[in-house]
């Protein structure tokens, strides 16, 4: 029988053996998928040796071709992201060392110093947990008013329902978040290896973004479960001492225990949702594309005739985003052409002020080096006409 079938049995004593077994068996889990992935007998190995090989072709062709050069700008990322892939998707040791200490244990860490608590935050807090539902039932065997009494009793608006029904919301705003938390975080885990290797390619690159942040949302939803579980269980305390009244519960006591664990669910509704805001802006290390949010929008610029030169300047003085360029007047005694099918020039700048419109100057083409392995050359920042 292995440890983590030995936690298992133990794991009604409290809440402390119950996370203690989740861990166990979540920790064996993610060994064992990581082993069938990219083992020594993994089933992805040979998919794996593929990925790698097309990032090296791609990366040739991008030479040949003249898109990338040859230099410490540009493979230093590229090996530095090489390297970590390989060393995180084929090595267990550094994938526990790293990925599964580090999202498991800083949280707990981070706890432990708001908190003050010497040692691990999650097992003092489900040592408080266990003290506060032992001292319910013992409060409930005290007066005779136990979970089978209440069935037979006036039901859930009895004192007795109440405390009860307080207790069960209390237990699944506590427990049941860090115990659903830790299996999302092992499954995360344990898919891990798919992602890091799908961080190679800028196509496949946002699927590896999502899954971090995925893992550090769930990462950091025991921390509020430990932290605002503490506040709780501050006003809990003196709420489960006063229950009892000789022979019956004191309704008061108990609608302050309904009370406080409503509350309580509604702060872990609230952390979650937090806790989805705060990865969402993150950008994590610069992959994650900017949002659309964040995107310029490209402003329509309207070369118009003279004539209509003051009616453009008060359009722009009223907030328009609509820029016009002021063609010149046609000189006096110069024939004029007549007027061909309705056509109209429109130029969309996308950043930046509009630059001065020249018609005597040419509009310059885009030019690039010739030669294999030389770089393209950035086009010159010229206004672009779409004749429509």
């Amino acid at each position: 029988m292995s440890a983590c079938q030995d936690l298992a049995i133990n794991a009604s004593a409290g809440v402390g053996p119950a996370l203690g077994a989740v861990d166990c068996f979540a920790n064996q889990t993610a060994a064992n998928a990581f082993g069938r992935l990219f083992g020594t007998q993994g089933s992805l190995l040979p998919a794996l040796t593929i990925l790698l090989t097309l990032y090296i072709a791609f990366f040739a062709i991008s030479l040949l071709t003249g898109r990338t050069r040859l230099g410490i700008s540009a493979l230093t990322p590229r090996m530095m992201t090489l390297g970590l892939v390989l060393t995180f998707a084929t090595s267990w040791v550094a994938y526990q060392g790293v990925v599964w200490n580090l999202t498991i244990g800083s949280a707990d860490q981070l706890a432990a110093i708001l908190t003050g608590t010497n040692g691990s935050a999650t097992a003092a807090f489900a040592g408080k947990l266990d003290l506060i539902f032992n001292a319910i039932a013992a409060t409930a065997s005290q007066t005779g008013q136990g979970a089978q009494a209440v069935a037979g009793g006036p039901g859930l608006a009895s004192p007795t329902g109440v405390m009860w029904l307080a207790a069960m919301i209390l237990l699944l705003g506590t427990v049941g978040v860090l115990v659903t938390a830790r299996i999302a975080l092992a499954i995360l885990l344990a898919v891990g290896p798919v992602f890091v290797v799908l961080a190679l390619f800028g196509g496949t690159r946002g699927l590896f973004v999502g899954w971090l942040r995925g893992l550090v949302m769930t990462a950091i939803t025991p921390l509020f479960v430990v932290v605002g579980g503490s506040i709780t269980l501050e006003l809990v305390v003196p709420l489960v001492a006063g229950l009892a009244t000789g022979a019956e519960i004191n309704g008061q006591a108990a609608i302050g225990l309904f009370l406080v664990a409503c509350v309580h669910m509604a702060l872990m509704i609230m952390a979650g949702r937090i806790g989805g805001t705060m990865v969402a802006g993150w950008t994590v290390f610069g992959l994650a594309g900017q949002s659309a949010a964040e995107r310029v929008p490209a402003v329509p610029v309207t070369i118009a005739p003279q004539e209509t030169a003051a009616a453009a300047a008060a359009a722009q003085a009223a907030g328009s985003r609509e820029r016009t360029i002021v063609a010149p007047a046609a000189a006096p005694g110069a024939s004029t052409p007549a007027p061909a099918a309705a056509s109209h020039r429109e130029t969309r700048v996308v950043t930046g002020p509009a630059p001065q419109f020249n018609p005597s100057l040419p509009l310059l083409p885009a030019q690039r080096a010739r030669g294999v392995g030389s770089r393209f050359r950035a086009a010159p920042s010229t206004i672009r006409e779409m004749k429509a």
